[in-house]
């Protein structure tokens, strides 16, 4: 685990991320139902006493079934069509929910679109195949090339899918893992304007934002956006797959791309202010544990509100263990990343053999 101890401020004025991009002239290109709302969903007995949850709902962003990714395409699109690409390539696992959005977002800027996609946790279920993010994949026109788990693998998959877009006389932009670099991040430090406003208008002061930490672009927009607006709000980053230390280097490349990319000082946020805890990632990436199952069975029942076992499943289940623990304290933020899609890939998981006996 990698932590900090930050004192929260929370927001005390209104902040204009947005209109500084416009003013510096970034390509962007609109795709999601921004903004999303920000909910109250429930009261919780901590471990100090009571926490208020509220969800930032980014699993409704509108574009392909929403998520978090769509506000780093709207940055990570506006960059390919500005350098005049017409064909988007990337890569992810075969149920992707990063690889479901670039999917539709190419779809809507009527861009061709392939993806390198490969099966890290060897689930080989008929169902995993056939529906979820793959089904939706192939709904929006994505040309899927299949590689085993192999970076090399991916790599030289990727170098040939685009010499042979060059050699058809079109022109490919190659876009990171979850958007997750200077570019992608921009749409998170948009996000953190946006989420400090509705906090404004709530009267709302969060001692904190828990997110599920992935490649980092998320988790790092936000962070360095809250950060150039002046809010000391810490964001922890429950790790879905790797060690911490190996997601606080992820969030700390991210920030400084973006830094870097707005000309602003690489000291805006310190290496202490990157929160992640890594005690809740179970077997793996995507390998879901009765844990998680637990926490999104908890969610739909009690809130109408619908987790997936690779992300925000494993976020919200560390962010109720901090909460037990009394390490969350106060009002906290949980911002729901999406996934819904990738239950239906792991149906399996939440429908017993009772139940289908039931059925016959």
């Amino acid at each position: 685990m990698v932590t900090a101890t930050t004192e929260a401020a929370g927001p005390t004025k209104s902040v204009e991320i947005a209109q500084w991009l416009d003013r510096l002239d970034i390509p962007r290109t609109p795709l999601g139902h921004l903004p999303t709302p920000l909910e109250f969903m429930c009261s919780l007995a901590s471990g100090a006493g009571a926490v208020r949850l509220f969800v930032k709902r980014d699993d409704c962003t509108g574009l392909g079934f929403g998520g978090n990714k769509t506000r780093k395409l709207e940055f990570a699109i506006g960059a390919a069509l500005a350098a005049g690409a017409d064909t988007i390539i990337t890569w992810g696992a075969w149920q992707s929910n990063y690889v479901r959005q670039v999917a539709a977002a190419a779809a809507q800027s009527g861009m061709e679109f392939h993806a390198v996609v490969s099966n890290p946790i060897d689930r080989q279920t008929d169902i995993y195949f056939s529906s979820g993010n793959l089904l939706l994949d192939r709904l929006f026109g994505a040309d899927l090339h299949f590689v085993a788990d192999d970076e090399d693998a991916t790599a030289r998959e990727i170098e040939r899918i685009a010499a042979e877009v060059q050699a058809d006389g079109r022109t490919p932009y190659v876009i990171p893992i979850g958007a997750s670099n200077g570019v992608g991040a921009l749409g998170y430090a948009v996000c953190a304007e946006e989420l400090l406003n509705q906090c404004i208008q709530c009267d709302l002061h969060p001692s904190a934002i828990v997110l599920a930490t992935g490649s980092g672009g998320t988790h790092g927009g936000l962070l360095g956006g809250l950060r150039l607006s002046g809010s000391l709000v810490p964001v922890i980053g429950i790790s879905v797959s790797e060690p911490a230390a190996v997601k606080w280097s992820k969030v700390r490349t991210v920030i400084d791309a973006m830094l870097d990319l707005l000309s602003e000082p690489q000291a805006t946020v310190a290496d202490r202010e990157i929160i992640v805890h890594d005690h809740y990632i179970g077997s793996g990436y995507a390998v879901p544990d009765e844990v998680t199952n637990g926490t999104i069975r908890w969610a739909a029942e009690t809130s109408g509100l619908l987790l997936d076992p690779v992300y925000t499943g494993k976020a919200m289940a560390g962010l109720l263990d901090l909460v037990r623990t009394g390490v969350l304290q106060g009002d906290v933020i949980f911002l729901h990343t999406g996934g819904a899609p990738a239950l239906f890939a792991y149906a399996d998981e939440f429908v017993s053999n009772q139940s289908r006996d039931e059925q016959r």
